[in-house]
């Protein structure tokens, strides 16, 4: 009898931790759209909970059966073309306390050199300027093209206006709203730069939660939910002035700066990064040195994130499934190997709607000893019992 209530309690134990390790979340996805194929892209929760390979996850219809899928990550390539036109000073003048510099094109040909920005050469240094640039066909009619800055602060600048749209100007003006530093500019060049994008990135931008902790001349941001996302760049926020070492899961590493001189203000607070996040907790450190810690109001993180595509009536709902084993291999269908079919037509984009975890999600690997001591004492108790009837029975 003691035989059999010991094996009885150790098959529910067993059956109790394969089903614990067997929970599974789902994501609602209303199917919408005419197109045969429907994109669905997945969200931050997904990717936390899901594995980082994503080969758990399943795509199912409402019936409950596998729908065949493939996962569309498009990180793309680029080609780049540029072309570069010089261009002479041929005019300089003093109105109203603004500077002005007029330039052409030294070679005019019978086609419009396209532009898509403007650079220029300088030895001059420790400078920011607010600047107007406009625009002309013959020197006599000018034409605004618009506002920007320049600045060059030690081994920092901005030397560089990239035109809002292309232009075909032949001669451009460059104002300045003051020049008491005496800028002077050594040369000037239209550029023509194209970047031909064979597949497009998807980025996605989120503000995560964050917590700040500053301790021994360093301050660390703590960020929450980025577990699995592979990280394109993240930007501090911040209304204070700053010029400081920062660096991110203690890899990347550069010198953000937020300034402001003479009313021009000029930053760069975006860390680039390009790598999948596999802890809980993902800290951005800030060397502060002597000085004080930096007011940090927001932090934005940039994410390339993943679609899966699959074939679905409209109308119909279907679930997708995830976190349901860390050591699943991803299926394998069909689809995916005429995928680059699938892309070339139209394809329905649709929304996660509802998620729904199960109790066990997090963490996915739990803490079992309680229940292997609850049993211990139970089967210890149900011996002692049996013992001690059989002694009576004596």
């Amino acid at each position: 009898m003691a035989k059999k209530i010991v094996s009885t309690f150790i098959v529910l134990l067993t059956l109790g931790l394969f089903c614990a390790a067997a929970v599974t979340n789902t994501a609602e996805i209303k199917i919408t759209g005419e197109n045969r194929y429907k994109a669905v892209r997945l969200t931050p929760e997904i990717y936390n909970a899901a594995n980082a390979d994503l080969s758990d996850l399943l795509v199912k219809d409402a019936k409950g059966e596998n729908v065949p899928y493939f996962i569309n990550s498009n990180i793309g390539t680029y080609k780049a073309t540029e072309k570069s036109y010089p261009m002479e000073l041929i005019n300089s003048y003093v109105k109203d306390d603004s500077f002005y510099f007029d330039y052409k094109l030294s070679t005019i040909g019978s086609a419009d050199a396209i532009a898509t920005s403007i650079e220029f050469f300088t030895k001059s240094n420790n400078f920011a300027k607010p600047v107007d640039l406009f625009g002309s066909y013959d020197d006599i009619h000018w034409e605004f093209v618009q506002s920007d800055k320049l600045y060059s602060v030690d081994d920092r600048s901005k030397l560089v206006i990239e035109f809002q749209k292309l232009q075909k100007y032949t001669h451009y003006r460059i104002k300045l709203k003051n020049n008491l530093e005496k800028i002077s500019f050594d040369a000037v060049n239209l550029i023509y730069n194209t970047e031909l994008r064979e597949e497009k990135y998807y980025i996605e931008t989120i503000a995560p939660k964050f917590s700040v902790e500053s301790k021994a001349k360093e301050t660390n941001i703590m960020l929450e939910g980025l577990k699995n996302l592979k990280l394109c760049d993240v930007t501090i926020e911040t209304d204070s002035m700053f010029m400081r070492t920062v660096s991110a899961g203690g890899r990347e590493r550069k010198e953000l700066y937020n300034l402001s001189f003479d009313g021009v203000s000029y930053a760069d607070t975006t860390l680039p990064l390009g790598w999948r996040v596999v802890q809980d907790s993902f800290v951005i450190n800030i060397f502060d040195g002597d000085d004080k810690p930096i007011d940090i109001t927001g932090v934005t993180v940039r994410y390339y994130v993943d679609e899966v595509i699959f074939e679905a009536e409209p109308g119909d709902v279907h679930y997708l499934e995830f976190g349901a084993d860390p050591k699943k291999t991803a299926p394998v269908y069909d689809i995916a190997r005429y995928k680059d079919e699938i892309l070339k037509g139209e394809i329905d984009n649709l929304e996660i709607g509802e998620i729904s975890y199960s109790q066990e999600t997090v963490p996915k690997e739990r803490d079992y000893r309680w229940i292997f001591n609850v049993v211990i004492i139970a089967i210890a108790l149900l011996l002692g019992a049996v013992i001690f009837l059989k002694l009576k029975q004596r």
